[in-house]
């Protein structure tokens, strides 16, 4: 059960003298279509981001600077991962709650999403959250 939650996806990583490079291309290195990418900074100390689920839309979450860790749990199990490799990314399945947090100092979070914004794909309250899950089952 604990697959279904995430897992770490290794990008490919081109080294140079002058700088490395990682892509990530959508249905190669990403296994969906991208619809929309958003990062987050600045995140002051102590602070937590995420704390929702999404019905239908799958991310890609890449620590591009500096480190934070993304814990996910469907309700029954749990699973925390630290992310701090630009050249890794956790993929995050549908019907999955997450947070982010502990980020470092200047740590930069990207999130390739399978869909555009939409509200109603969010679920931002755990309870209702564990009510869908059962209801869904």
């Amino acid at each position: 059960m604990q697959d279904n939650l995430g897992r770490i996806i290794n990008l490919p990583k081109m080294v140079d003298p002058r700088g490395n490079l990682t892509v990530a291309e959508q249905l190669k290195d990403v296994p969906f279509s991208m619809s929309r990418a958003y990062w987050v900074y600045d995140v002051p100390s102590g602070e937590c981001r995420g704390g929702h689920a999404h019905k239908h839309c799958r991310e890609f979450i890449v620590a591009v600077s500096g480190s934070f860790t993304v814990t996910l749990t469907n309700g029954q199990a749990q699973r925390t991962f630290m992310l701090n490799h630009p050249y890794q990314g956790l993929l995050v399945n549908t019907d999955v709650w997450r947070t982010l947090d502990d980020f470092s100092s200047g740590a930069v979070c990207l999130v390739l999403a399978e869909d555009p914004f939409d509200e109603d794909d969010y679920i931002r309250d755990y309870q209702d959250y564990l009510k869908y899950i059962a209801c869904s089952k």
